[in-house]
């Protein structure tokens, strides 16, 4: 009887095939490079501050800061690394790796931005390091695609055309009529846009991936208008999440848009998965409950950092979502303030 068990559970588990391992160290890659570009480039973002002005406020005067440009190279190896590891593995393998790129920027916040780090915070980011580990264990495997034309007839499904019209819709509405009343003092709007652009965004860049891996390995799919379509798509929401990213990182303590942008983030991107992969679709409900429990151990750990990296030792005062910048600073330079993304 034992037997009989041990058995079905090494059917329903069969490893990691070679491609989400391919995905896993360039997600792993990918959070490094990203976690450490956000300290630099935050510390641009100040730097700029006292000669211009903020990028919260509509400025652009961080775009003759070097300090800001170093970051953003930074940020763009990661991003090479993340859209690699969205071409051999799945999203719902990929995106919750970015908690990982949480725990780097909390560890170089509290060493170079000279945030505190509370013991509760370090208990989140273990709790984290559990759950993506778990997540990579039960991850679904790649999806066998031999055409970008498969990932179009997928992309323009009732479900995922469904799904889009609504994530469009509401980035919209957020932007005409939440951001100029609410922006500077509700970090909700502008991650709220990130999340939703950046769903779409990763499923384009999902797509775009697959086009040029099978383009690599001799199946050319560069003839495909479909493949330029999704370039412009993801074009048009990675600009879109960088101006939005930026406002919210100039405005908002590190502290709260990193954990914020992350769960709104991956929920939003493991829906669209779902519903444009159908990666469940090849699981069992053992996996899929394990997954879930797994992705809420990573809530869990980036809610609690969130919620005791601004704490003193001894005190229970917590930073709310609503304070902006300028109201506590040192030098010009906010002491709580969190900036993270992860972006696609």
């Amino acid at each position: 009887m034992a037997e009989s068990g041990g058995g079905s559970w090494r059917d329903s588990y069969k490893g990691m095939s070679s491609d989400n391992i391919k995905g896993l160290v360039l997600a792993l890659s990918s959070s490094l490079f990203i976690g450490a570009s956000f300290i630099v480039k935050k510390k641009g973002l100040k730097k700029s501050a006292t000669t211009g002005t903020r990028a919260g406020v509509g400025g652009y005067s961080y775009l003759y800061e070097p300090l800001w440009w170093i970051g953003m190279t930074t940020m763009l190896l990661g991003e090479i690394a993340n859209f690699a590891a969205y071409a051999f593995a799945p999203a719902i393998l990929v995106t919750p790796l970015g908690a990982v790129s949480i725990i780097i920027s909390a560890v170089l916040a509290h060493i170079i931005l000279r945030e505190k780090l509370h013991i509760f915070g370090i208990l989140g980011c273990a709790l984290c390091v559990v759950g993506s580990t778990t997540i990579v264990l039960h991850a679904p495997q790649e999806r066998e695609i031999d055409s970008v034309l498969e990932v179009w007839n997928l992309a323009t499904e009732p479900a995922f055309m469904f799904y889009a019209s609504l994530v469009i819709g509401a980035a919209v509405f957020l932007i005409i009529r939440f951001v100029p009343q609410y922006g500077q003092t509700n970090v909700m709007v502008y991650i709220g846009i990130c999340s939703l652009v950046g769903s779409l965004s990763v499923m384009s860049v999902k797509a775009l991936g697959i086009a040029l891996k099978l383009t690599f390995s001799g199946t050319n799919q560069l003839f495909y208008p479909q493949t330029w379509i999704f370039t412009l798509v993801v074009l048009t929401c990675v600009i879109t999440q960088l101006n939005y990213l930026n406002k919210a990182l100039d405005t908002f303590n590190t502290a709260i848009v990193s954990p914020i942008y992350y769960v709104m983030f991956t929920s939003l991107t493991i829906l669209a998965s779902v519903i444009m992969f159908k990666d469940w679709d090849r699981q069992n409900g053992t996996q899929i409950v394990t997954e879930m429990c797994g992705f809420v151990t990573i809530l869990s750990g980036t809610f609690l950092l969130h919620r005791t990296k601004d704490m003193v030792e001894g005190s229970s005062v917590i930073l709310p979502l609503r304070i902006s910048k300028h109201t506590d600073e040192e030098e010009g330079i906010p002491l709580r303030r969190q900036e993270s993304l992860r972006s696609p």
